[in-house]
C-alpha cells in the first residue's frame, strides 16, 4: 500500500537510494515503509530513527513507490548489508526477503512490526515489539534459520491462499473505515454468505480433495489474516508447509468453520482436510488469484506448485518464540 501525501523527512532519508559506499562491515540497513498498516509505520519512523544505532552503524531507507522494496533491499545487498530491519508490515517484509533470497545472501531480516494483520510477526514471536526492542535483539546478535514457501516463481514467508482467502484480501481493499484484525474479519463476513466455491485438481498428497473447495492455504507461519490461526500446529522449521483445504458446505457449516479458524479448533470440523507435506500443485479452470503474505496477485498459469524450501531465511526472532 502506498501513498503519494505521505513524506519523510528525516536528514537519513533524504535520498530513497544508496548513493556512497562507505559503510562499515557489519552495517544495519533500515529499510521503511511509511504507508504500511495504513500509516502506522509513518507513525512508528520516529521511534525508529531514536532507536537505531548511529548513522555510522546503520541507514535508514524508506519507500516512495511501488517496487521500491525490491530496488532498496538488492542496494543494501550490493553494499555489504549483514542485517535488514524491515519497517512495515507482512507485504513490505516478504518483499525484502524476495530479494535476499534471489540473492542467496546470508543476510539477517529483523521486523518492527507495523502493518494490518502482523501474522509474521507473530510467528517471529515480536506482534508487540517496539522499535528499541527490535535493535537490542539486533544486537545480541541471535539469529534464526528458517523455512520459506515458493509458489509461482515467488517466495512468501508466512502463508499462500487460493479463493475465499484471496477474495477476503481484495475486500479489505476496499474498506477504508477498520484497521488490524477487525478489517480481515469484517471483510470475512461479507464474503462469507456470498463466496461461491470452486473445483480444483490437486496432485500431491491430498489428491481428490479438491471438488467444491472454500479455500486452500499453504502456510508457512500459523496465523492468517492478523486474527485466524489457519496452521495452529505450523513450524517454520520443520522443512514441510501445513496445506489447509477447507470444503463448502451449508452457510451455517461456514459460520462453525469461520468462528473455528479465529480460535484454531477449526482442523477437526467436518470438511476440513490438513496435512504436513513439501509441496503439492494446484490446477484451476483459469490463473487464480493468489493471497501471498498479505499480498493479491494473478498467477502465471492455471497450475500453480507450492513447495518448501528448508531453512532459505534467517531472521531475528523474539526470545522463546515458537518457531
Amino acid at each position: 500500500m502506498r501513498s503519494g501525501l505521505l513524506h519523510w523527512n528525516y536528514e537519513s532519508s533524504r535520498s530513497a537510494a544508496v548513493t556512497d559506499h562507505t559503510f562499515a562491515a557489519g552495517m544495519i540497513f533500515i529499510i521503511a515503509n511509511p504507508a504500511a498498516g495504513r500509516g502506522k509505520a509513518f507513525r512508528v519512523l520516529r521511534e525508529v530513527e531514536s532507536a537505531r544505532p548511529n548513522e555510522r552503524a546503520s541507514r535508514l531507507l524508506t519507500t516512495q513507490a511501488a517496487g521500491d522494496e525490491a530496488r532498496l533491499t538488492q542496494e543494501a545487498l550490493r553494499n555489504g548489508a549483514e542485517t535488514i530491519v524491515v519497517v512495515g508490515g507482512d507485504g513490505t517484509c516478504s518483499k525484502v526477503a524476495q530479494e535476499i533470497l534471489r540473492a542467496g545472501s546470508q543476510c539477517e531480516l529483523a521486523l518492527v512490526p507495523c502493518g494490518t494483520g502482523n501474522d509474521f510477526a507473530k510467528t517471529l514471536g515480536i506482534a508487540g515489539a517496539t522499535a528499541s526492542e527490535i535493535f537490542r535483539l539486533v544486537a545480541r546478535r541471535t539469529s534464526s534459520r528458517i523455512d520459506v514457501g515458493r509458489a509461482d516463481g515467488r517466495y512468501f514467508i508466512n502463508s499462500c491462499g487460493f479463493g475465499f482467502d484471496a477474495s477476503v484480501l481484495e475486500a479489505t481493499q476496499k474498506v477504508r473505515f477498520l484497521r488490524g484484525d477487525a478489517l480481515y474479519i469484517y471483510s470475512a463476513l461479507a464474503q462469507l454468505f456470498s463466496y461461491r466455491a470452486l473445483d480444483v485438481t490437486i496432485d500431491g498428497a491430498l489428491r481428490g480433495k479438491g471438488k467444491n473447495l472454500l479455500m486452500a492455504v499453504a502456510s508457512n507461519g500459523r496465523s492468517l489474516g492478523g486474527a485466524f490461526r489457519i496452521a495452529p500446529t505450523a513450524s517454520v522449521t520443520d522443512g514441510k508447509l501445513d496445506f489447509c483445504l477447507i470444503s463448502d458446505t451449508s452457510v451455517i457449516g461456514r459460520v462453525r468453520t469461520f468462528a473455528g479458524a479465529l480460535r484454531g479448533t477449526h482442523l477437526d470440523l467436518p470438511g476440513v482436510t490438513s496435512i504436513k507435506a513439501e509441496s503439492m500443485s494446484i490446477t484451476f479452470a483459469a490463473s487464480p488469484a493468489i493471497e501471498m503474505d498479505g499480498e493479491l496477485q494473478r498467477a502465471s498459469s492455471r497450475t500453480v506448485r507450492i513447495e518448501c524450501v528448508p531453512g532459505a531465511l534467517t531472521v531475528v526472532a523474539g526470545p522463546g518464540a515458537r518457531l
